[in-house]
C-alpha cells in the first residue's frame, strides 16, 4: 500500500480564509483568477507578460473586436484558458493528444509553441486518499507542481521569448487549476479501487442541473460568467485575499491546502463511499460555491506574486 499523504495543518491565515462564513476551473473560473491577478499585477508585471503573449499562436483570436486600452487585459485573462483550448483538435488541429498518462518521452518538455501535445497530466497533481484503507496509488511525475515550478523559474531566467511566452500562458492556467480542490487529490475507495480521478467518477445529481459528476460540478462553479468581460466584472466582485496566505510561494503548500478542502470539504456530507450517484443538497452547493470564491481570490493573488517576483 502506498503511503498515504498526510497534509500539514493549514496556517491560522489561511483557515480564517477558507471559513465557510464567508473551476480546475472551467473556463469562467480561469479567467475570474486571471482577472484578480491582473488587478494585483505591478505595471512592470503587466508589461512584460502582455509582451509575451503576443506571441501565442491565438493571441490575434483573442483580441479580435477588442478596444485598444482593453487588449492587454482581456489577452491576459483569455490566456487562462489556452491550455483547455488546444486540447480541441477543431480549433487547433495541430494539437497532439498524448493521454492522461506522462509517459510521452516530451512529457516534461519545456520548449514553447513547437510543442503540440496536449499534457492533460499538467494540470492536477493526484495527492491519494482512502477513508476505508483502500490501497492508494502516489501522483506520477510530472504533473501541476512540477511544472509550476518550472515554469515559474524559466520566465525569471534565461530562455527564449517563445519558451517564456509557452510559459506564462501555462503557469496563468495551472495555478488556477491547483486552487480547485480536487485538481489535487484522488480518492480511493472499494467503489473506486484505482482512484475516483478527482471525483469524475462519483456521479451527481442536483437541481438545477449542474453537472453530472462531482469534479465537474467544483469546476463549473462560475459557469454563468463565460466571457472575458462578464468573468472580469464577477472578479472583480470577490472579496480581495489578503494576509499570509497570499505571500506563499510555494506550490506544493497550494496544493495541500486543496487537498485538506477535497478530502474535508468537497468529499463531506453528503457524498459518501456507497452510493453510485450522489443528489447534492442546497447547503452542500452553498459551502461549494463560498469555497470557490475564496480558492478564486487567493489563487488570482498568488498568481500576480508570482509574476511581479519574476518580472521585476
Amino acid at each position: 500500500m502506498a503511503v498515504r499523504i498526510i497534509a500539514p495543518l493549514l496556517t491560522a491565515a489561511a483557515v480564517t480564509l477558507f471559513s465557510f462564513n464567508a473551476q480546475a476551473w472551467h473556463a469562467a473560473g480561469h479567467m475570474m483568477t486571471a482577472a484578480v491577478a491582473w488587478e494585483q499585477m505591478t505595471p512592470a508585471a503587466r508589461k512584460r507578460a502582455s509582451e509575451l503573449l503576443k506571441l501565442n499562436p491565438d493571441y490575434n483570436t483573442w483580441i479580435k473586436g477588442v478596444a485598444a486600452a482593453a487588449r492587454d487585459k482581456t489577452a491576459f485573462v483569455r490566456a487562462s484558458t489556452w491550455p483547455d483550448d488546444i486540447k480541441n483538435t477543431s480549433t487547433h488541429p495541430g494539437s497532439i493528444n498524448d493521454g492522461e498518462e506522462p509517459t510521452n518521452p516530451n512529457a516534461a518538455a519545456n520548449i514553447g509553441y513547437s510543442d503540440k501535445l496536449m499534457h492533460k497530466y499538467w494540470h492536477y497533481v493526484d495527492l491519494p486518499f482512502s477513508p476505508d484503507g483502500t490501497t492508494t496509488v502516489d501522483p506520477k511525475n510530472p504533473n501541476a507542481e512540477t511544472q509550476i515550478k518550472r515554469f515559474r523559474d524559466t520566465i525569471a531566467a534565461s530562455a527564449t521569448d517563445d519558451v517564456k511566452s509557452y510559459d506564462v500562458a501555462w503557469l496563468i492556467h495551472i495555478v488556477g487549476d491547483v486552487h480547485q480542490p480536487l485538481h489535487a487529490t484522488s480518492r480511493f475507495t472499494k467503489l473506486h479501487t484505482d482512484g475516483d480521478e478527482g471525483g469524475n467518477l462519483v456521479k451527481i445529481k442536483c437541481s438545477p442541473n449542474c453537472g453530472n459528476n462531482l469534479h465537474s460540478f467544483w469546476d463549473g462553479l462560475f459557469d454563468t460568467s463565460k466571457t472575458p468581460k462578464a468573468s472580469i466584472a464577477a472578479a472583480a466582485k470577490l472579496k480581495k485575499a489578503t494576509g499570509a496566505a497570499v505571500n506563499e510561494n510555494d506550490p506544493h503548500v497550494w496544493i495541500t491546502e486543496s487537498f485538506e478542502l477535497a478530502e474535508n470539504k468537497a468529499y463531506g456530507m453528503p457524498i459518501g463511499t456507497t452510493s453510485k450517484t450522489v443528489t447534492l443538497t442546497p447547503a452542500y452547493k452553498k459551502a461549494a460555491t463560498a469555497i470557490g470564491r475564496q480558492r478564486v481570490a487567493l489563487g488570482g493573488a498568488r498568481l500576480a506574486k508570482l509574476f511581479n517576483d519574476a518580472f521585476k
